[in-house]
């Protein structure tokens, strides 16, 4: 089998709904964050929590985006550059962060 014979099955499709789901999970992250703000009062920690929350979740969107988008093509995809991969990888772990620190 040669390189450019490569059949690449359901990969991209799989890797395009893993993209999708992992925004979903932010999604549903953010929304927690902000509701567990909320139900305890506006104080400034939780204020600036939420917002910081709100800020990573669109940084992953925007990669998610980027990404999912790139696949639709009718060619290979592209890798994933480090630069994306890096972002993606700090917003989710300051979304679990700024998650744990609205509840307490």
């Amino acid at each position: 089998m040669t390189a450019t014979g490569r059949d690449p099955g359901l990969q991209p499709e799989r890797t395009r709904l893993a993209w999708r789901r992992t925004t979903l999970s932010c999604t549903v992250v953010a929304l927690l964050a902000f509701r567990q703000a909320l139900h305890h009062g506006a104080t400034g920690a939780g204020v600036l929590a939420v917002a910081l929350s709100l800020l990573a979740w669109l940084g992953f969107l925007v990669v998610a985006h980027r990404r999912v988008t790139g696949m639709g093509s009718a060619g290979p995809p592209a890798a994933l550059s480090p630069r994306h991969a890096l972002t993606a990888a700090a917003c989710t772990v300051a979304l679990a962060v700024f998650a744990a620190a609205t509840l307490f």
